[in-house]
């Protein structure tokens, strides 16, 4: 049985993008508006991009278990250049990835414990199979 660490990560949230796409997972509408860091200069210029960042969320709470906002914000960071100073990190915006688990949650691949958020055995079986489908498209 195959798991999500033998296959290429960025196929793998390819593949649960368009699946997440699929399922009815909800887009929320402020997203067409807003940039998704204090960082980037514009809006995300991906139509796909909430589900990719669902998708991307989910194998990150996959591989590294109990996980919370704040370490995706730093996870999801970018430089942002200045003109008179150094590049300073600034941290991705915690509004789009609380969204994401919320949806990640409704639909039950991923629940809220203590000590943040992990995955179900639910999204652990929906990942793994996506995982061996990737794996067998790219043999």
């Amino acid at each position: 049985m195959s798991n999500v660490l033998e296959a290429d990560g960025s196929k793998l949230i390819e593949k649960a993008a368009e699946r997440l796409k699929s399922s009815g997972i909800e887009k929320p509408g402020y997203l067409d508006y807003v940039k998704s860091g204090a960082g980037r200069e514009r809006v995300p210029a991906d139509e796909d991009f909430w589900y990719i960042r669902c998708a991307s969320i989910l194998r990150q709470t996959y591989l590294n278990g109990h996980i919370g906002i704040s370490r995706l914000r730093s996870k999801y960071s970018n430089r942002k250049r200045h003109v008179v100073h150094r590049r300073h990190t600034l941290r991705a915006g915690g509004s789009i990835i609380k969204d994401a688990f919320d949806a990640l949650e409704k639909i039950g691949y991923v629940k809220k414990t203590t000590s943040g958020r992990e995955i179900t055995p639910k999204g652990r079986s929906f990942l793994d199979k996506l995982a061996g489908e990737v794996i067998k498209e790219g043999a």
